[in-house]
């Protein structure tokens, strides 16, 4: 849903940035028809049972603020378990394009709870390298050992490859192997 207001440039409907003017200002139908097309789309993507206990709203920013205070917690527990799936999780039998998913899925799962600094102060860009060496070594971590050779090459290189260099590098030897087998 934030994705769909940012763009329709809407976010300050919700944010509380777009203020309702009085009624007597000429702007006052403007903010009242966009402010239903924000309460629309938010009841359009909310569950039946949600639905009935939203439909009277009429301020976008309020419904927001209620459904924010009734969801948007961040749970230790989910955490926790979102760090164990990632810690434990290794390709098996599957193929590296399957792992390497799955894997993301979880991260974006785990971003959408933290939040990341977005300054551009050095410590920020250091926790920023910091947090993709996390990945790169969770996703080297998972594969299976026939991938042994790549995975203490890919550490010997200076600067580290990303995690998306990697899993390229990893996923052109799988192909290399099946053409061979």
């Amino acid at each position: 849903m934030l994705i769909a207001l940012i763009a329709k440039n809407k976010v300050g409907f919700i944010d509380g940035c777009c203020k309702k003017p009085s009624t007597n200002s000429p702007l006052f139908h403007q903010w009242e028809r966009c402010n239903a097309i924000v309460l629309s789309w938010i009841m359009n993507t909310v569950s039946k049972e949600l639905f009935t206990r939203i439909v009277y709203a009429r301020d976008a920013e309020n419904m927001w603020e209620d459904l924010k205070e009734r969801f948007d917690k961040v749970n230790g527990s989910r955490n926790f378990s979102l760090h164990q799936e990632i810690g434990s999780l290794s390709q098996g039998n599957t193929t590296v394009s399957i792992y390497y998913t799955k894997l993301k899925q979880l991260w974006d799962e785990y971003a959408s709870l933290i939040t990341l600094p977005s300054c551009g102060c050095e410590t920020s860009k250091a926790y920023l390298e910091h947090h993709q060496k996390l990945k790169l070594l969770q996703f080297l971590m998972g594969l299976n050992e026939s991938y042994n050779s790549l995975r203490i090459q890919m550490l010997m290189v200076s600067p580290l490859p990303s995690v998306g260099q990697a899993y390229s590098i990893i996923s052109q030897e799988e192909s290399h192997k099946g053409i061979i087998s």
